[in-house]
């Protein structure tokens, strides 16, 4: 049997590629996984399981051939204030609840609207989250002791200036030695995983020179366990189900955005082109059970996705065998991952949140002075000092508002143009022809779209702007490519206000959506199908010809 789909056409070749590929990128998961899961809150071994499940998940069912799944930065705040709320197993039970509702995104194709977020928003969130990682490993690299996490930033960084005073040389030492390894790695020999690297080195420099003097994993959480822990159902209750609601939405959305944005890059990086429906169920379904083997909410991760690009990857292969990399490795080395310290691993999210910051598109943005400025500070400012639901609600009322005020100033309604394009020469011919006739006529044309931020100021100005004395209203449609209901509202309100002066109401060029607009909301039927013309030279024509007749005003009196 041929393969089909993804693996279409697969031979040896390729899949020599993609264990290279996977190789190299399993490699970098594990420090990741470990160092995403302590600072999320629960212990590094949650971090692993998910690398391992999720990622294989992920490659397996979703729809992109090149993402790589599991914990990222991106979860950690949330995450963190998820577990400090309602603890870790209810945390299990908010990633099984987000992976339900990242499914069902995918069914009803709800893919292509999570892109449609705008990017002052994407990118306020992001440099938010990256300062909260940040400022989150400073006790870590410093050796702090004593340190209580909070949910909120400002006491956290309380926290840190109190217990300043119980700093530690050797920490900060062992930080350090991992800094410099992975500067000079990142500038020197970006091929070659640098946090691997600065992990190993400053490990082993602390085990043999400060061994008992620097915090590590074993003695903050505990030796790793070498297996995958057993499949355990989670205890849903419909009390737990509603608490852990909100959450869950929080880690899908989050999950969501981040997940196709990885995506995207990968699209862009390879010139292909993912399905953004089969990424959400993917990604839902490698979060629903993930949770039942003790791992944390996962998503694509940008940076992997691009080292396995860049390693040579050529099929989802490569993210299946990354999973088996992380899942070989806690079976046989799982005792020296317990003697990583913690020290190790702070520089390691520092570089983290450093590049994942968007700190060159901040600027950017912010030097453009517009509004798109104030949406990015906002989300950014409410990102760091409250939480990641208000930010991005704030930031994206903000955007919406400050999109149909755009619109609204886009949109402009004016009486018989005084252009004359080549199709407007029949119109202003029958004008100038019979213009004693057509004394009694009003011609507005209407442009941009016709919904509920933009419907009344139309209406408005029209209703302003006509001739008591005019019997007929002819509104040129051809440059409204929409209308909502609001719309389709507004402009029944005022045909009723022509109607009800005696007068009656023609339109031309109507397009399709509003037409099917029109016809669906029963204006259409009101206003009259004759009264209805392709060019607006015909309406003209008809209103010569014919006597205005008010088929209108018998619908309307009904009302």
């Amino acid at each position: 049997m041929k393969p089909t789909g993804r693996f279409k056409g697969y031979t040896m070749i390729a899949f020599r590629k993609d264990l290279v590929s996977g190789l190299i990128v399993g490699v970098i998961a594990i420090p990741l996984g470990m160092a995403f899961a302590i600072a999320s809150g629960v212990k590094p071994e949650y971090g692993i399981y998910t690398t391992i499940v999720a990622g294989i998940l992920i490659s397996l069912l979703g729809g992109s051939k090149f993402q790589i799944g599991g914990p990222t930065g991106a979860f950690i705040p949330v995450l963190l204030a998820i577990v400090l709320q309602y603890g870790y197993e209810n945390l299990l039970i908010a990633g099984f609840l987000a992976g339900i509702l990242l499914v069902l995104m995918g069914i009803f194709r709800l893919g292509t609207l999570i892109r449609f977020i705008p990017k002052p928003v994407t990118i306020g969130f992001t440099a938010g989250i990256a300062i909260i990682i940040f400022s989150g490993q400073i006790a870590n690299f410093l050796g702090l002791r004593d340190i209580a996490k909070h949910e909120d930033f400002f006491s956290n960084m309380k926290e840190i200036a109190i217990h300043l005073p119980t700093f530690n040389g050797y920490s900060i030492l062992t930080a350090c030695i991992c800094l410099v390894i992975l500067l000079l790695c990142s500038r020197f020999t970006p091929k070659i995983p640098g946090a691997l690297i600065g992990l190993i080195v400053s490990s082993v420099v602390a085990t043999l020179l400060f061994n008992g003097e620097v915090a590590t994993i074993a003695s903050t959480f505990g030796p790793i366990p070498n297996t995958l822990p057993h499949f355990q159902w989670p205890s849903l209750t419909w009390e737990k189900i509603e608490m852990m609601l909100i959450p869950a939405c929080i880690i899908a959305m989050l999950g969501g955005v981040e997940s196709l944005l990885s995506a995207l890059v990968a699209d862009e990086m390879t010139g292909t082109r993912h399905n953004s429906n089969r990424e959400l169920i993917g990604q839902g379904i490698a979060n629903m059970v993930t949770p039942l083997f003790g791992g944390i909410p996962a998503t694509g991760a940008i940076a992997r996705t691009a080292t396995n690009i860049k390693n040579g990857a050529v099929s989802p292969m490569s993210g299946i065998i990354h999973g088996f990399i992380v899942l070989l490795v806690l079976l046989l080395l799982a005792p020296y991952a317990s003697l990583i310290p913690l020290a190790s691993m702070a520089p390691i999210l520092m570089m983290v949140a450093w590049n994942m910051s968007e700190r060159k598109e901040f600027v950017r943005i912010l030097k453009t002075k517009t509004n798109d400025s104030i949406i990015l500070l906002v989300t950014f400012l409410l990102t760091v000092f409250t939480t990641l639901t208000i930010a991005v609600g704030i930031g994206l009322i903000l955007s919406v508002l400050w999109f149909v005020k755009r619109m609204s100033d886009l949109n402009t309604v004016y009486e018989m143009p005084s252009n004359h394009s080549a199709k407007q020469v029949k119109v202003k011919a029958l004008m100038d022809a019979d213009s004693r006739e057509l004394h009694h006529m009003n011609i507005y044309t209407i442009e941009g779209p016709l919904f509920f931020g933009t419907a009344l100021p139309l209406e408005e100005s029209i209703l302003g702007n006509l001739h008591h004395k005019s019997k007929i209203l002819l509104l040129q449609m051809g440059k409204v490519p929409y209308i909502d209901t609001t719309g389709a509202a507004h402009l029944d309100r005022l045909i009723g206000h022509v109607v009800k002066s005696g007068g009656v109401v023609l339109l031309s060029e109507i397009g399709q959506q509003p037409l099917s607009i029109l016809e669906r909301t029963g204006l259409l039927q009101r206003v009259g199908r004759d009264h209805v013309f392709g060019h607006t030279s015909e309406a003209i024509e008809f209103a010569i010809k014919r006597p205005a007749r008010i088929r209108y005003a018998e619908s309307t009196a009904m009302k």
